[in-house]
Order: C-alpha cells, then structure tokens, then sequence
C-alpha cells in the first residue's frame, strides 16, 4: 500500500493534503473549543460541584496527568499504524468524555467533586494523540512550508478559545447551562470521527523529505535504534526542557484568567469579552505568522525556527508582566498589553514541532514529538495546582505573574543552548536521509 502511494503524482498528493489539513482544521478548532470551554466556564462549574481553587486546579490537573502518561502509548501506535485510523479513534473518545462530564452532576444528589474530576480527567485520554497528525502533515509537506501549515493548524487553539468563551459567556444560559454545553460539543466529536475515518489517509512516512523524492517503494517504520537516536541530539534536549517550562504559563492563563478577570480586576462579561476578544485574534494572528517567520529565517540560517521563537517568548513574557502591573482601573493600557503579549506568546509553537522533524527520523517523528509532549506535561500538569495553591495563599493575579515570568525566564535559557546545537543536529538528519536514498537507488 506504501509503495504505490510514494508513486502518486505531485497532484494527487496536493489533493490529499489540502484535504487533510481541512479536515484536521475543523477537528483541532472543535477539539480545542471543546478542550478550552472550561476556562470560560469555571465559575459555572465551581458554583455547581461547590470547589475551592485548590479543588479546581485538581480538575485541570487530572486531564493532564491522564495525557501525559498516555503520550508514549498514541506516539508509539501512530509511528507503527495508519495515522487517520488512529486518529478518528482520538476523535470518538473525545466526544464520548465529554458526554461523561457532562453527566457528572447527575450522578449522585448532590453533585459530587470526586464525579467531575473522574470524568473531566478521562477527557485526557485523546489529548494526546496530536503528535500522530503533526507527523502525518510532515510527510505531506517539505521542510520549507512546514511551519506555515503548522501555524495555520494552530489558530485553531485561540479560534477555539474565543469561541468557547463566546459560548460560554452569551450562550450557556440559553443552551440549558455549562452540562448542556458540553452535550453539544462532544456530539460534535463523535460526528467528526467518522469524517476523518472514511477521508484521511496515510501516506508513507518520509514522504515530504527533499533527499527521498523520487525514491519509490520505500516504507519506513518504527524501530527501537531510530528511537533511540533522538537521544543523542543536544538540540532535542534543550527544546525538551523549554517545553517542560514553556507549558507553565499556557496552562496557568487558560484555567485561571478568566477568574482573574472577573473577581480581581471587576470586569463584567462584556469587558471581559471586548479585552479577550481582541487578544485571542491577535494570539490566533501570532501562529501563522511566527511559522511564517520561522520559515523566512531558516532559509537564511539553521537557527531561524528557534530565533522567531525566541522573539516570540521574550516579547510574549515582556507584555505579559506589563499587564498585570496596570492598575484596574486603566482598562485599555490592560488591554493593549494583553494584546501584545497574545500576539508574540504563540511564534515558538509551530517552530518548535518544525524544528523536532528537522532532526529526527521519519519513522520515529510521532514517538519524538509524544516525548517532547510527555515532557511538558509531567511539568505543567501540576502548574494548576501549583497556580490554585498560589492563588489561595495570595491571589490569582498574583500566581498568573509568578508562574509565568519564572517560567518564560528558564525558556530564554534553554532556548539559547538549543540555537547553538542546532545546525550540527540538522546536518546529521540530512547524511541519514541521503544516505537512504542512496541505498534506495542501488536496489532499484
């Protein structure tokens, strides 16, 4: 089945990669409305299960820990297995969680805590399949037009946030409430499953890779010695550790702004909504042009993808702490910054992935980007808790500050190792690569 794809015409694999990305737009934006709904809904659903912040923080923290060790199961199985298969499963098993959740507060009278965390927490179960997509579109496009499709898969995540909020703050009492929110978008993920299972399709793992055009009847798979590969890069390393820090303030901001908003600074829902409403535009705005950026800088030099994400974290941390030193009451200068720091928090996203298919093997760039993932998530699935603990000691906008700027702080560092090892690590993907399509043309 491989080897008569890698022989299919230039537009037929453009046929089969606009579609995927389409499709898995729709998926990731419904995906990340679904996933993001509960920032927006927070008050909501603490009023109903009764919740401190510490309690809340447990509720977010449980779908993270349920991810993170699930990472290097859907890496494993999407580096060995058809990727649209696996990930039509993703998309079934998110919307049956959420039906669960939503049905938490029926369980028993009263609505129990120990029900919600339970089912919020096996909603994790298909967060972690990302890495089998990303690995799919890598093998759809070449290395130069990777981090623009990144991005623009990307805007998902702030589209989808907006949209949740929207929902959330105009729509939930009209819906029935919070539970019949998540009825609607977990309906959702169970259509979109039997979308991706009858139109994605897999395509041979290294197709997008400039040194194996033209080399037919090859199919390359997961083993164990080119997993073990990846350890020997240093570039790998340092981006590892910017992700275990660099979730920290993702997390912190998605479950606790919303909060902070509403009971620190007194913003009613319409100026939480015309200062979010902006900021999510302009962080959606941030992706494609922080890939497109990355991808104007690496053709100038190796180190372009971790300098545009570098820019990004310095300007996104600057703007960010800015913010929560205005006072309440100058509501624009709040905003403005907000906005700023929106806009530049995202240009390491998509460089990031792109920079971990610069150097690692195709058959082991799922299993590479699960680990890169299982990383950042052992870290940030405490950064709720930790943010909740914060928060009850001092105040939410407090532990927003400290997270975050501590933790965009240790991403500059590594950052800055990862651009120096970098070029040494591409050059070494490359010999491989040409390597095999040398081999490839002795056989044939």
């Amino acid at each position: 089945m491989e080897a008569s794809q890698a022989q299919e015409p230039r537009t037929s694999m453009n046929r089969t990669a606009k579609t995927t990305v389409v499709i898995f737009f729709i998926f990731m934006l419904l995906h990340q409305t679904d996933k993001l709904l509960i920032g927006p809904l927070q008050t909501d659903i603490m009023k109903t299960f009764n919740m401190t912040y510490t309690q809340w923080g447990f509720i977010n923290s449980g779908a993270l820990i349920v991810g993170t060790l699930l990472y290097p199961v859907w890496g494993w199985l999407s580096d060995k297995y058809n990727r649209g298969k696996l990930l039509a499963a993703a998309s079934f098993i998110w919307g049956s969680t959420t039906w669960l959740s939503a049905l938490a507060p029926f369980f028993h009278s009263p609505a129990r805590f120990s029900d919600f965390l339970i089912t919020r927490s096996s909603t994790g179960i298909d967060d972690s399949s990302y890495p089998g997509m990303y690995s799919l579109i890598s093998d759809l496009f070449s290395p130069k037009l990777r981090g623009k499709v990144y991005g623009i898969l990307q805007l998902t995540q702030p589209i989808g946030y907006l949209i949740g909020m929207v929902i959330a703050l105009m729509f939930t009492t009209a819906l029935g409430g919070w539970e019949h929110v998540f009825f609607l978008t977990g309906s959702l993920g169970i259509i979109l499953a039997f979308f991706i299972f009858f139109f994605v399709k897999d395509v041979p793992r290294g197709s997008g890779e400039e040194e194996l055009q033209g080399v037919s009847g090859q199919s390359y798979k997961f083993n164990w010695k080119s997993l073990s590969e990846i350890f020997k890069k240093k570039s790998l390393w340092m981006v590892y550790l910017q992700g275990f820090a660099g979730v920290f303030p993702w997390q912190v901001i998605t479950y606790y702004i919303f909060s902070y908003l509403e009971t620190e600074r007194g913003y009613d829902g319409t100026t939480t909504l015309l200062i979010m409403g902006p900021a999510i535009l302009l962080m959606a705005a941030g992706y494609p042009v922080g890939g497109w950026l990355g991808d104007k800088l690496f053709k100038k030099t190796k180190r372009g993808r971790l300098i545009a994400s570098e820019i990004g974290i310095i300007l996104g941390m600057v703007g960010l702490f800015i913010a929560m030193k205005v006072p309440n009451a100058q509501t624009l200068v709040f905003a403005i910054f907000m906005c700023i720091a929106a806009f530049f928090m995202p240009f390491a996203s998509p460089n990031i992935i792109s920079t971990m298919y610069d150097v690692t093997l195709p058959e082991v760039r799922s299993s590479s980007q699960s680990i890169e993932s299982l990383i950042e998530t052992a870290g940030s699935c405490s950064a709720p808790i930790l943010a909740g603990l914060l928060a009850d000691a001092t105040s939410v906008g407090n532990a927003i500050t400290v997270i975050c700027t501590s933790a965009w702080g240790l991403c500059v560092l590594f950052m800055i190792g990862a651009i120096i090892f970098i070029p040494k690590d591409i050059e070494s993907l490359h010999r491989q690569l040409e390597a095999r399509a040398e081999a490839a043309k002795v056989t044939e």
